[in-house]
């Protein structure tokens, strides 16, 4: 059975992300999930909720455009959530949990799935968000020609009914329990179906906790708050100013200035934030580094030389590149995850002397040279430990840092590489984009195989409350991990640095939300 790809990019443990299947449990077959639906009166009482302060955000993560169908960074999307809501969202353990949609249920086969909306919603210009402007979005999503999404776990909706303005039901090609999880940010950012992309771009149009007031390309952006945003009566924050490119170096002192009070956070300005009395944030997320192999290019495509690399990576010493804030990664989930599978961890325990056997008995017993190119997603400090480690067990490749790497990685050119992810809230897309064949992250483009495929067809049908599901899951993890060419090294958790004016952050895997939080001073 071919399972519908899901991929595209771009793309760091969590300690009580999960306690068994229950962790993760969206709906059961047959059962829905409900929330408290924002009525017309809430709305009109949220517009005089009192809203204080100005986030002063300088982030690292500039979109590439506005509309969410088009940017594919993962990192980006937390950025864009300023102006967008999604249909579903997740929890502080990872679970589904209402947004745009108050409830939904699948029927007793797992292949049509009903999402009820919340009465009144609208858009930020306050034009209504009903179920048509939802199916307008997903169809743009699965057919722009532009659409960064298409392969993001939406290639399973065969087709969309919208039988009451509240109602919306997604007609699937097969069982697939993952939905409320793939629609939760990153693929259910929804945009006003009366804007363009190219008006998207230069100003974002969604039903988001903010509203732009103005944006400058790869520069800045400002907001105000939302009257209209479904939850808006937990949104205290009145204004938002984001601006992008800033140093790694300058953010503490632009924290400590006043210029900012909350910015991303590089792990090596965590001491001298924390020198400085700033509060570092941790926050949980599904990062991921990995070497790539491309085993359709030689010598990769010999068995023997992909072990020989997995064996030649230290990851002991990349993890110390971390300042203190890294762990080994051994495969694309953090330990602790529902999908993490302990028994591929550590598969292949470093030594050298292993490596330079394998290469003798591929046949090359004095090595081989090769171009290792690189873009940034990888720090320029790991690439160049990756390549002293390939050095030796003889294998000599030449660091090649390419501005344009995007376009030869992604379209499978590359027999050597490194990548670093964001992560998934599904774990069968962050897997279908590492192994599946036409999965982003998946360097060689190399089908899973018969038991990969089985594995996650298997995975989608299994409803997430099921007792089933985390066996299921793992085993999808087992059989993409044990044909691939990627090897993965560290996992960092998401830091950001705030000034003590700036309340707490609530602690979602991966997002940013602003849900509750407070600014005092100014």
């Amino acid at each position: 059975m071919k399972i519908a790809p899901r991929h595209h990019p771009h793309l760091r443990p969590l300690a009580g992300l999960v306690a068994g299947a229950a962790a993760v449990a969206l709906v059961v077959a047959g059962s829905a999930t409900a929330a408290n639906a924002s009525t017309p009166a809430t709305l009109v009482k949220a517009k005089t909720a009192a809203a204080t302060g100005t986030l002063n955000w300088a982030s690292t993560n500039a979109p590439s455009s506005w509309d969410p169908v088009i940017d594919g960074s993962g990192a980006n999307f937390r950025v864009t959530s300023l102006a967008y809501a999604s249909l579903t969202s997740t929890d502080a353990k990872g679970k589904a949990v209402p947004a745009l949609a108050k409830s939904w249920k699948y029927n007793a086969d797992g292949t049509q799935v009903t999402f009820t909306l919340r009465s009144g919603l609208k858009f930020s210009d306050g034009s209504t968000l009903d179920s048509t402007a939802v199916k307008d979005y997903l169809v743009r999503a699965q057919t722009q020609k532009t659409s960064a999404l298409i392969g993001e776990g939406i290639a399973v909706i065969s087709s969309i009914d919208t039988p009451s303005a509240t109602s919306v039901v997604l007609n699937l090609s097969q069982s697939d329990y993952q939905l409320p999880l793939v629609l939760a940010e990153r693929v259910g950012q929804i945009t006003n179906p009366t804007k363009t992309p190219t008006e998207l771009n230069a100003s974002p149009a969604g039903a988001g906790p903010f509203k732009v007031t103005s944006v400058v390309a790869g520069a800045k952006a400002s907001f105000v708050k939302n009257p209209y945003y479904w939850d808006a009566k937990d949104i205290h924050i009145a204004k938002v100013n984001v601006t992008f490119g800033q140093d790694a170096s300058t953010i503490v002192s632009g924290i400590e200035s006043g210029v900012y009070n909350f910015s991303d956070l590089a792990p090596s300005q965590a001491k001298a934030a924390k020198a400085a009395g700033l509060d570092v944030v941790v926050q949980p997320g599904f990062n991921a580094n990995n070497l790539g192999v491309n085993t359709t290019i030689a010598p990769f495509n010999n068995p023997k030389v992909v072990q020989a690399v997995n064996y030649a990576i230290n990851r002991k010493a990349i993890v110390a590149l971390d300042f203190g804030y890294g762990t080994a990664a051994y495969e694309p989930f953090p330990k602790g995850y529902i999908a993490y599978n302990s028994k591929v961890a550590n598969k292949y325990p470093y030594s050298v002397k292993k490596a330079k056997a394998l290469l003798k008995a591929a046949g090359y017993p004095t090595g081989f040279a090769v171009t290792f190119t690189v873009g940034t997603a990888v720090s320029t400090a790991e690439n160049e430990l990756i390549q002293q480690q390939l050095k030796a067990v003889g294998i000599d490749a030449t660091l090649k840092v390419d501005p344009n790497w995007a376009t030869s990685f992604f379209a499978k050119k590359l027999p050597i590489s490194t990548y670093g992810t964001t992560g998934r809230d599904s774990p069968i897309q962050t897997l279908q984009a590492h192994f599946g064949a036409t999965g982003a992250l998946n360097i060689g483009g190399v089908d899973g195989g018969d038991a990969y495929e089985a594995a996650i067809s298997k995975a989608l049908s299994t409803p997430l409350t099921s007792a089933d599901y985390a066996k299921n899951i793992q085993a999808a993890t087992a059989a993409g991990m044990a044909t691939t060419g990627l090897i993965f090294t560290d996992t960092v958790p998401n830091l950001f640095v705030k000034s003590k004016s700036v309340s707490s952050i609530p602690k979602i895997p991966s997002k940013i939300t602003w849900t509750g939080v407070k600014i005092s001073g100014r």
